[in-house]
């Protein structure tokens, strides 16, 4: 058989089933697919490929899931660090997204969100936020998978000015997008319980199910939050969103930190999905999500890294390090959440969550050749005896060398092949100065 690419001469990990690694062996990709997956064994012969390329004993792995972010907020990395999750969104992040997000704003800060994740392996991201046709465009202009949610909000927001229209306008992207890219999956991402009425709630719901969409939500971020839904509704926030028909196995919930042995069984019976934030829950001093009983449940759970407001970076090899270790100090016990498991989390676990599963997330053949090649051949992954414990506690997003989305290289020998990097950030560090003198002006 001819191939496309052929990617040889590296340990592959796969996360398939049955969690193989092959220590040496060879990728085949054609028409964006998967073909071959197989050893190099002693008669190994180089197949028939447009292109070859030599791994150079690096590891081989799919590409990495980001089941949670907000790719515009890039433009307000380190803008209000150190500051509580109400009074950060309060006093800075919604006043800011109120006059510095617009069409050309949103679309720049995307492109740059997609620089840094495409750099640093992550091949698919999830999440939504406001003007996401903008998003859209901007994602599509460099290359990556993603499922993106138009922000829904019962207040005026960037786009939609008369919150009475959010369904509507949500609604018109989702059949723009739907027919517009097929690395671009629409999806419907309302805000919160507390910002989002029953009403907003239940028809921001039926629009994705009518139109087989994931919809996304921010649910029991914090204790405060929590407290304010048994208060004012009788029940957590996560038994509400059950009660008016939210829960399901097209719903993937943020956070999830404030939950309890009645909320997680209720998440498991309802089969809806989990976005674990480790690193901004712990910058904004959230909490810890109890994710280990919820895996335990069968709930799955993938790894976001939220926006870059919350982080303030999008490299999943730092979330995944952070993760494993938080999650053994939290329970007390080094076997939590080995490195499989970890790896799983923002591999296969992630693209399942996000209802990707049957297409990306491990290298197996007839899925989507959505594939990243680490150089292993630096001191801080010398020597290597188990793979994923060095893609968990070793590896960062700087060691990805190569990286390819259904198929096409998208980044060679660490540099993006789409787009040029540089007037994206030249673009963004214009906009940061608008920004910064609008806030040294006040309001």
């Amino acid at each position: 058989m001819n191939f496309d690419t052929v990617i040889h001469n590296g340990t592959l990990v796969t996360v398939d089933a049955g969690m193989r690694n092959i220590e040496k062996g060879w990728v085949g990709i054609q028409n964006g697919l998967i073909q071959a997956v197989e050893p190099e064994r002693p008669e190994f012969s180089m197949p028939e490929a447009g292109w070859t390329l030599d791994a150079a004993g690096g590891i081989v792995m799919p590409g990495l899931v980001n089941t949670h972010t907000h790719l515009p907020m890039t433009l307000f990395r380190g803008l209000a660090d150190d500051l509580p999750l109400m009074t950060w969104l309060n006093d800075y992040i919604f006043p800011a997204e109120s006059r510095f997000i617009q069409p050309e704003t949103a679309y720049w800060g995307a492109r740059l969100a997609c620089s840094e994740m495409l750099a640093s392996g992550t091949t698919c991201c999830c999440g939504g936020y406001f003007l996401e046709d903008d998003v859209a465009r901007a994602v599509t202009d460099t290359g990556l998978r993603a499922v993106l949610g138009q922000g829904v909000i019962d207040f005026p927001a960037p786009g939609v000015p008369n919150p009475k229209q959010n369904i509507s306008h949500a609604r018109h992207y989702a059949d723009k997008w739907l027919k517009q890219n097929p690395l671009i999956t629409p999806s419907i991402f309302c805000h919160s319980p507390y910002t989002c009425s029953d009403n907003t709630l239940k028809a921001a719901k039926n629009a994705a199910d009518e139109k087989g969409l994931l919809f996304q939500v921010h649910v029991a971020e914090t204790r405060i939050e929590r407290t304010q839904s048994i208060q004012e509704k009788g029940v957590s926030p996560i038994i509400y969103l059950d009660r008016i028909g939210i829960l399901d196995s097209n719903t993937v919930m943020a956070h999830c930190v404030w939950v309890d042995e009645k909320d997680m069984e209720t998440m498991a019976k309802r089969r809806c999905a989990v976005a674990h934030c480790p690193e901004s829950n712990m910058k904004l001093g959230s909490g810890i999500a109890p994710i280990t009983a919820m895996r335990e449940k069968g709930i799955v759970v993938g790894l976001g890294t939220d926006g870059c407001a919350s982080n303030n970076d999008l490299d999943l090899f730092s979330e995944m390090d952070t993760v494993a270790k938080l999650h053994k100090l939290a329970t007390l016990d080094p076997t939590t959440l080995d490195a499989g498991d970890t790896l799983k989390m923002a591999t296969i676990d992630g693209a399942n969550a996000i209802g990707l599963g049957d297409k990306i997330g491990s290298l197996e053949v007839g899925k989507q050749a959505d594939i990243i090649v680490l150089d292993t051949r630096v001191p801080h992954l010398t020597p290597m005896y188990h793979p994923e414990s060095h893609i968990v506690y070793s590896a960062n997003g700087s060691d990805v060398r190569h990286v390819f989305i259904a198929g096409k290289r998208i980044v060679q020998d660490r540099e993006i092949m789409t787009f040029d990097v540089k007037q994206v950030m030249d673009r963004v560090n214009s906009i940061s100065e608008k920004i910064r003198q609008g806030i040294s002006h006040g309001p």
